[in-house]
């Protein structure tokens, strides 16, 4: 898969949401995961994390949405169940992109929403535990931007693979012959 995310969540207080989340980014292969704004109780990693996740992950815990410091060209997407969201089964994720979830019971802050690129949905009829949405979002990116056949119109498996990928040959951006062209 081409490009990076990372996932994260702010004001998070219970450990084991954390854990799970944190072996969820570890399995999708997250290249960061991060808290905002987290309770200092549960800032270390806790035993659902049955991965070891920060021995494979680096982790960064922000004390607020102003000292957040996402790489250069990283896109904020907020997960939050707002009027304007964009619904994630319809949503074009980024190349480099930072997932944010909000706290068991309640939302992500007017702060964080505004500093957002994007915010998105996931279609239910009410909120579900920020684990499962972290994973949900995941396995959306995961299945958005990875090489996949196209889904089946009808069930099964599909009937056509997905050809694979052919890298053209070598450019000059100077204009000189590259050998073997």
């Amino acid at each position: 898969m081409r490009g990076y995310f990372a996932i994260g969540a702010e004001g998070l207080s219970k450990r084991m949401n954390l854990g799970t989340l944190m072996r969820s980014a570890h399995a999708f292969g997250a290249s960061f995961f991060f808290t905002v704004d987290a309770d200092q109780k549960i800032r270390k990693a806790p035993p659902s994390d049955t991965s070891k996740s920060l021995g494979h992950l680096p982790t960064f815990t922000w004390d607020s949405v102003d000292t957040m410091d996402l790489p250069r060209g990283c896109q904020l997407v907020g997960i939050e169940l707002t009027d304007d969201s964009i619904d994630l089964p319809s949503f074009g994720h980024p190349l480099q992109a930072a997932y944010i979830l909000g706290p068991e019971r309640g939302s992500l802050s007017p702060q964080m929403l505004e500093r957002c690129d994007h915010v998105v949905k996931i279609p239910t009829k009410f909120c579900i535990n920020v684990a499962m949405a972290g994973a949900i979002v995941m396995y959306d990116r995961h299945r958005a931007l990875g090489r996949y056949a196209d889904r089946a119109v009808s069930s099964g498996a599909p009937t056509v693979d997905r050809p694979k990928h052919v890298s053209g040959g070598p450019i000059s951006r100077t204009g000189r012959k590259v050998p073997g062209n």
